[in-house]
């Protein structure tokens, strides 16, 4: 495999981390401010996207190392799986900049100075992780995507929100201390490296360390709470207290999506779906993935506010992904890397969504969207397109997706899962298709009112959705460089 030395890795993280320090010091100046987000946006998502041609050809980019400690390493390289997390979570970024701009003005929303800087911090956090050559540096940035991402949690400082952070900080700061801490710890006794190899790090060790091995396979996923496996779940839902688009950060572009991204490395760099096979590690996981689709999906069907019932949706889309990480067939972590981006797209338009509502309508419940699809047809058909694609319907990305996984449930010979899948889309379709109908043909006739969905501010909150939406639609029909890209990483 041809390794090429640049600092461009570097340069994607540390481009929003300037973004975030001028936008801090531009306070005083929203306009500026707002430039500042725009450009740390853009020249990060460029960089990012510089890499992809040698990625393409199977080289990996790697910067030089810095020794902190024994065995402990920072350092950054690139790989078709990394590649795919920056590139969807710059790009997204863009998206939600623009999307923020129209809420916070909307709203008039406090302390936005803080709010645009920490939305940075988050994407460079995300950055050095997705391009994390080894543990040390994964478990720093996964970190301090936690800790950049709690302010903006706990945003408005009501009781509520601060309580909402707290339990935020608890779950995924106590996760990873006692857990995925302890688990790097054991994996450098074990192996002598803490780098990320395709085929996994431990070598020859097999059934004879099974129980070693088993410990820490068990504490890395106990230690990634943000994936949001059931029972380290709870801290989603809490966070719900945040901004409209905190939450679209929360379960599109950053938070939950490391958490699925690390179980994704683990699996392919750590142990190796060889050794995991060998020692019968994935069946567990991914019973425990199955439990939290489907138990996930019937308490989305109880929730009347709206992001509440989105929230937990998250919580059973993201275990797909770990499903089909666990299957450990090639089809099925093909499907697990192509659904972490459909997903991706999918979600933070039906939280653009939810956010243009109150926005727009100061509507937050389920119950109080009868005909509001009438009123805004625009943001309503772009939701509608992203829930079905939840569901799994063609021809959208989600089906894509769960094709690939139901298909590597085959190839593991557990067609079992098969059953989990078509479940799941039927818990789906009965917590999102009463929405659509409601929205377009509940309530009656509605009196002739102009629609929210004009003015400036308005369009700043349209413009994103239609355009996350529409990639939901065209990634079903053009899905040929994303699934390239899953292809090179379900390789290793």
């Amino acid at each position: 495999m041809t390794e090429i030395i640049t600092f461009k890795p570097l340069f994607a993280v540390l481009a929003s981390l300037a973004a975030g320090i001028m936008v801090s010091l531009s306070g005083g100046r929203p306009a500026l401010r707002e430039a500042w987000t725009f450009a740390g946006a853009a020249v990060k998502f460029a960089v990012i996207a510089s890499m992809l041609p040698a990625v393409m050809t199977g080289a990996q980019l790697l910067t030089p190392g810095l020794t902190l400690f024994p065995g402990m390493e920072l350092r950054f390289r690139v790989d078709a799986l990394g590649l795919i997390f920056a590139g969807m979570a710059s790009f997204l970024w863009i998206l939600t900049s623009v999307y923020s701009v129209g809420y916070v003005r909307k709203l008039g929303e406090e302390k936005q100075t803080r709010f645009f800087a920490c939305f940075a911090l988050t994407l460079s956090a995300a950055a050095g992780l997705a391009f994390a050559a080894n543990l040390f540096t994964a478990f720093i940035f996964y970190e301090l995507i936690t800790l950049a991402t709690w302010p903006l949690v706990a945003h408005k400082e009501t009781k509520e929100a601060l309580s909402g952070g707290r339990i935020y900080l608890v779950y995924l700061l106590g996760t990873s201390v006692t857990f995925m801490l302890a688990a790097i710890l054991i994996s450098y006794n074990a192996a002598g490296t803490l780098d990320f190899r395709p085929g996994g790090i431990f070598g020859a060790m097999g059934p004879g360390h099974k129980v070693l091995l088993g410990a820490a396979f068990a504490l890395f996923i106990a230690g990634t709470a943000k994936a949001a496996i059931m029972p380290f779940h709870s801290w989603l839902p809490a966070a719900m207290v945040a901004p409209t688009p905190v939450s679209a950060l929360l379960h599109a572009v950053a938070v939950v999506k490391a958490g699925v991204f690390l179980i994704l490395k683990v699996v392919l760099h750590v142990f190796g779906t060889d050794l995991l096979s060998e020692l019968g590690f994935g069946l567990p996981l991914a019973w425990i993935a199955a439990f939290t689709i489907l138990a996930a999906s019937v308490m989305a069907l109880r929730q009347d506010n709206l992001k509440l019932r989105l929230a937990y949706s998250t919580v059973s889309q993201l275990s797909y992904v770990v499903l089909g990480a666990a299957l450990l067939s090639h089809s099925s972590i093909k499907g697990a890397i192509f659904h972490m981006a459909a997903h991706a797209f999918a979600k933070i338009t039906l939280f653009f969504s939810a956010g243009a509502i109150y926005a727009l309508e100061r509507k937050t419940k389920v119950s109080e969207l009868a005909g509001i699809g009438r009123r805004m047809p625009l943001t309503m058909t772009a939701f509608s397109i992203c829930a079905l694609s939840m569901i799994g319907t063609p021809p959208l990305a989600g089906f894509i997706s769960k094709w690939y996984i139901g298909l590597g449930a085959v190839e593991a010979g557990q067609p079992v899962f098969l059953a989990v899948i078509g479940a799941s889309a039927l818990l789906n379709a009965a917590y999102f298709l009463p929405i659509i109908y409601q929205a377009f043909w509940g309530g009656g006739e509605t009196a002739a009112v102009e629609s929210p969905e004009k003015g400036p501010l308005a369009m700043l909150l349209v413009i994103p959705l239609l355009l996350t939406a529409g990639i939901t639609l065209g990634l079903f029909f053009f899905p040929g460089l994303l699934l390239e890209l899953a292809e090179l990483a379900a390789k290793g």
